[in-house]
């Protein structure tokens, strides 16, 4: 990692020494117009054992300052060119501010913040902020204006010196170009130039693909998800399937008539493509920054460390900050008490550190073992499974492909007719059987379905060729994925399934296998409500109901995907 000489940097994020005042607009309102704000910003909510509590937006605010402050090292961690970035943006957010303090007018009569709609065009004039409006004239603006003068001076001082550290001071990152000269001249595997490169900002991702590409002889790629994706081989275009295809073509079945075509042999990606995508012509995975959930790590290995791996070695790099481990897990530690922030202001719903208290999944000191274990050997999935953070149970990356769908692609989606299906071949990721997405038609169905689950009224479940759950409808977001990779499925291979599938069923009307899947799915989802009910009997918060007596005709069948057995 480079060295930016910051001190206190290694000791957490408050060694940065900004307060980030321009984040947090409450903290400098006068008092005597603080209840005014209070009223409303501040959020009642239910409490434990049914009282109630309050969330006070100024404590979200202080709470969002120092997520940004352990961003800002994380960023560092990545890569200075991400860091300077960050800093510059925040930068121009502060010096923006100073000049709308300097160019208010304290003799103009404000109105009260209570006499004003949120959209009240007052507030562009008079005002700061956009979710949380603060009048000008409400704050102390000697105080803010002084720390943000401070802030200013660190930003700036802080950004002069990321900017002074070139690619060519950029020690990360020669050892990246070293590791790649030294993958091309020594393959691991005879013949095998392949890596694949992950980090979590795309920042980092577009800086490293620039910094390499002009030395690197062979074809590369960036893959960001974020529509700028690029690489240097001139027959490709830069979509996700044509870049992934030619950087592992046998593992993605590419077609015999582009057999002939140059591969690419670097891909530079960030976690858009650490799940879901079979990637085994590679043999070597580096991690140029660290996640905070180990289990991540071992996903992005995962899209080398697959059955039908060619590669008689595989291996795992990892690029560590170079802080003390303890120091490391402490910027976590030093937010998590405060992440009740992201209930109201995220999603709302979900806390992305905190779980339960007495949950292992996100105990620190459990998460540091986890990350020792890595730096010194590869750990099957398996082996982490009680340490799955709560981020990766979430649906947030699918409702993300959701939002980048244009209007017209949405309306396409709305018609869609009840029922359509597609068929596939089984492979190592789908094993033969059916995969069912239902939605519950009756309030019989709707009792099988747990209350608060994130697809309620529907429910994915997985069906083996003889009836067996491969995935039970509690594992949406393994489903989803599994039907994500299915959508990359080539044309002249889905074809091919068409005919087997058309030739089984003798044009769909023999399709008594796949109906007694269908019952077989519809038993499993109201299976697991019977336990969820029996369950309930020996656990506090009352009894649950089950999902009573539902059939064929209580459910709808919105669409599936048939998986046939290889040919």
């Amino acid at each position: 990692m480079t060295d930016l000489g910051i001190p206190g940097a290694e000791s957490g994020s408050e060694g940065l020494g900004i307060k980030l005042p321009a984040f947090a607009p409450l903290r400098y309102v006068l008092e005597d117009r603080r209840p005014a704000y209070e009223r409303r910003y501040n959020q009642d909510v239910a409490g434990a054992g049914g009282g109630a509590s309050v969330f006070r937006q100024l404590d979200r605010e202080e709470s969002l300052t120092a997520l940004l402050r352990v961003n800002l090292l994380k960023r560092m961690e990545s890569s200075v060119h991400a860091f300077a970035l960050t800093i510059g943006r925040q930068l121009e957010v502060v010096e923006a501010l100073i000049a709308r303090i300097d160019a208010h007018d304290d003799s103009v009569t404000a109105p009260s913040i209570d006499d004003l709609d949120d959209d009240d065009p007052a507030f562009d004039q008079l005002g700061v902020g956009r979710s949380v409006r603060v009048l000008l004239s409400d704050a102390d603006l000697v105080r803010w204006r002084q720390d943000l003068a401070e802030d200013r001076d660190r930003l700036a001082r802080l950004h002069a010196q990321a900017e002074s550290v070139t690619a060519e001071r950029d020690a990360k990152l020669a050892d990246l170009k070293e590791l790649t000269a030294a993958k091309l001249a020594e393959p691991f595997n005879p013949g095998n130039s392949k890596l694949l490169v992950f980090t979590a900002f795309a920042d980092t991702a577009a800086y490293l693909y620039e910094e390499l590409r002009a030395d690197y002889p062979r074809y590369m790629a960036l893959v960001t998800g974020s529509g700028r994706n690029k690489t240097t081989h001139p027959k490709i275009t830069s979509d996700l399937g044509s870049i992934l295809t030619a950087f592992a073509p046998r593992a993605r079945s590419r077609p015999e008539a582009l057999s002939d075509e140059e591969e690419i042999d670097l891909i530079i990606a960030t976690d858009c493509i650490s799940e879901g995508q079979n990637l085994q012509d590679c043999d070597c995975v580096v991690n140029y920054d660290i996640h905070w959930n180990p289990v991540r790590i071992v996903q992005r290995f995962g899209r080398i460390d697959r059955l039908g791996s060619p590669n008689a070695v595989i291996k795992l790099v990892n690029f560590w900050p170079n802080m003390d481990l303890d120091t490391y897990i402490g910027l976590e530690r030093s937010v998590s008490g405060k992440m009740m922030l992201l209930d109201v202001s995220a999603t709302g719903e979900e806390n992305l550190i905190e779980a339960q208290a007495g949950d292992q999944m996100n105990d620190l000191e459990y998460r540091r073992q986890q990350l020792e274990t890595l730096q010194s050997r590869v750990v099957d999935l398996e082996d982490l499974s009680s340490g799955v953070s709560i981020t990766d149970l979430t649906l947030n990356d699918l409702r993300l492909d959701l939002a980048r769908l244009s209007p017209d692609q949405r309306e396409v989606l709305s018609k869609q007719l009840l029922g359509t299906y597609s068929p596939i071949f089984a492979s190592d990721d789908f094993p033969p059987g059916a995969l069912f997405v239902l939605r519950a038609a009756t309030p019989s169905a709707e009792r099988s379905i747990a209350k608060g689950d994130p697809l309620f009224p529907h429910a994915l479940i997985y069906v083996g060729g003889k009836g067996h759950i491969i995935l039970p409808h509690s594992q949406p977001k393994r489903m989803l994925d599994l039907l994500r990779l299915a959508a990359a499925t080539p044309a002249d291979r889905q074809a091919e399934a068409w005919l087997c599938f058309d030739a089984e069923t003798k044009g769909g009307d023999a399709m008594e296998t796949w109906q007694a899947l269908l019952a077989a799915a519809i038993r499993g989802v109201t299976g697991k409500a019977e336990e969820r009910a029996v369950e309930s009997l020996f656990t506090s918060g009352g009894i649950e109901g089950a999902g009573g007596e539902s059939g064929l005709d209580d459910w709808e069948v919105v669409c599936w995907l048939a998986i046939l057995p290889p040919v």
